[in-house]
């Protein structure tokens, strides 16, 4: 008992005090033994599964495992939430829920299986890739870089993008920008004396190009820890705003990553100050940007992100944005 005290004091000093800097400890191992976050992760039921271990040699990360004949979750903390084992149970004993879990940890997921062989790290990078997950893809390879482990990755960085198993609305997608388009020109205009004018070349009236760069948009359906979220600039949207303002995109969605929500319609709004807690303390986006309406109902979003950075670890500035009904900007703050 002693022994098990000392160890959970010197993590908790670890965590909070100097001492941290002269130790090196990845920062998913530290979040996973401190505090649970509500995220995606796979259910499996029991009364289904028929134990014929699909799913295990399916799980490349080692979450789950045959026990007594069915398959159970081993760690929380090798589960991805991706899904790729739903696909191979043939009796639907696999879904993906939203609950308490440990952080997913991709150091701790390499760890367990860069003894397993090259074969088992290349499934398990494809299928990183396959499902949009840059940031955790680009942990692996410099674990394996930061290892020496030597694995022929041709066939990651050679693979062509594809979106991931599950439901498609809720499949994670990122994309860049596309190019900027060229100005309007201008040509000399001759008229009478010595004197021109440059009149503009009017070209033919082209759409707004979308600054959207991310699926899915909804704060209910987004995964706030993916890789599109990690340091971001975000910009939490009512509803109803980008219907208010014809240059939404341009003026506010450009280079940000975009969650949307109703205060006074959605449902389950602590589900709502999980996920921006989770942006701001796993996912550690860089500032908040809540654009609302209004209407005083709207105003609870605003609330809500204010309640979140309170609860979170961290402090990160928020900037609100208020729109009248016609589109114009009543008031521009941080706070």
């Amino acid at each position: 008992m002693e022994i098990r005290n000392f160890i959970f004091s010197f993590v908790t000093t670890v965590t909070v005090s100097p001492i941290s800097s002269l130790l090196y400890l990845h920062e998913n191992q530290i979040q996973h033994k401190t505090k649970n976050m509500k995220r995606t992760i796979i259910k499996i039921d029991e009364s289904l599964c028929d134990g014929c271990g699909n799913c295990v040699q399916g799980c490349h990360e080692g979450a789950l495992q045959l026990i007594d004949g069915k398959a159970v979750m081993v760690s929380e903390l090798y589960c991805d939430g991706l899904g790729a084992c739903i696909g191979d149970c043939p009796v639907g004993a696999i879904e993906l829920e939203e609950r308490e879990a440990e952080p997913y940890s991709e150091v701790a997921v390499m760890e367990r299986i860069a003894p397993k062989g090259e074969s088992v790290i290349l499934a398990h990078l494809k299928h990183l890739k396959e499902h949009g997950e840059k940031s955790l893809l680009h942990q692996g390879v410099d674990y394996l870089k930061s290892h020496n482990i030597q694995v022929d990755l041709s066939s990651i960085h050679g693979q062509e993008e594809k979106l991931g198993c599950g439901c498609p609305g809720s499949a994670a997608r990122t994309w860049k920008a596309p190019a900027e388009t060229a100005s309007p020109t201008y040509e000399a205009c001759q008229v009478p004396g010595p004197a021109k004018v440059a009149k503009p070349i009017f070209a033919p009236m082209q759409s707004q190009p979308s600054e959207l760069r991310q699926f899915p948009v909804q704060l209910h359906l987004l995964n706030p820890n993916g890789s599109n979220f990690q340091g971001a600039n975000v910009l939490l949207a009512a509803d109803c705003t980008a219907f208010a303002d014809g240059n939404f995109h341009s003026k506010f969605l450009k280079g940000k990553m975009l969650a949307i929500a109703c205060p006074k319609l959605d449902a389950n709004i602590e589900h709502y100050l999980e996920k921006i807690e989770s942006m701001i303390d796993n996912a550690k986006i860089d500032t908040l940007t809540v654009l609302i309406m209004e209407v005083p109902c709207c105003g609870g979003l605003l609330g809500i992100a204010k309640k979140a950075r309170y609860r979170a670890s961290r402090n990160i500035p928020i900037k609100a944005i208020v729109l009248s009904v016609q589109g114009e900007v009543v008031s521009e703050e941080w706070i």
